[in-house]
């Protein structure tokens, strides 16, 4: 399992993968990266705080992420993320929740004392898709309803039973509404969900163009980040 690496083409920075507490929800369809997560706070943050000491504060921008949100990681992990943002002059931090935790994202910003980015993964802003087949329990109904809590939504593409309709939608709202969004291309796994080439295809085709939108990011492999595996 790869947990340090650094992004070097859009948004330079240096992301970690971390370990964390069972994420609040849970309950994705698509989603088995909760397998990562522990209920041993000593292994957790015995895995943690070796990751951690690898950053270098190259470019005063870190992403921090684990199998669910920054709010289930361990009290000593978090200090010790704020103490590698004054040691290593971290200027931006970009950090991810659940819905769940809409009302309490203030927490971490007064917390680290830095602008943060947070990220939440939307999948798609079709509300029946994203509720009743991929069960994110993400109940919001507009971008703007999404907008006054997050700043950059990351969107699944290539999930059969997805259109291309729905895509169109939902990379016409990244593009309206949002400044930064990041779009990823379903990677099978051991859920049940199956992978959709052909609308994979279609989207590649026809969304080339975002590979040079410098505040989209698009993950052709779930590890373009350099993390996981």
């Amino acid at each position: 399992m790869d947990r340090y690496s650094i992004i070097e083409n859009k948004n330079k920075r240096e992301i970690v993968l971390l370990k964390g507490f069972p994420c609040i929800w849970g309950k994705c369809s698509f989603c088995d990266y909760i397998l990562d997560n522990s209920t041993s706070e000593g292994e957790i943050n015995n895995i943690n705080l070796k990751v951690l000491e690898k950053i270098t504060g190259k470019y005063g921008v870190l992403e921090v992420i684990n199998s669910g949100s920054c709010f289930e990681l361990p009290v000593e992990t978090l200090e010790k993320i704020k103490d590698i943002i004054k040691e290593k002059g971290i200027q931006k931090l970009y950090l991810e929740s659940h819905w769940c935790y809409k009302d309490r994202l203030d927490e971490m910003r007064e917390f680290f004392g830095v602008p943060i980015v947070f990220k939440i993964g939307v999948e798609t802003f079709d509300y029946d898709f994203r509720n009743k087949v991929l069960n994110k329990n993400a109940r919001f109904t507009t971008p703007e309803e999404l907008k006054e809590y997050f700043d950059s939504p990351c969107i699944m593409v290539g999930i059969k039973g997805q259109t291309k309709e729905m895509i169109q939608k939902d990379m016409e709202i990244i593009l309206n509404y949002f400044f930064h969004a990041t779009i990823n291309i379903f990677t099978p796994n051991t859920s049940k969900l199956e992978r959709d080439e052909e609308l994979i295809k279609w989207f590649k085709e026809n969304y080339s163009f975002l590979d040079a939108n410098p505040n989209i990011e698009v993950l052709y492999e779930n590890t373009d980040f350099g993390v996981g595996d």
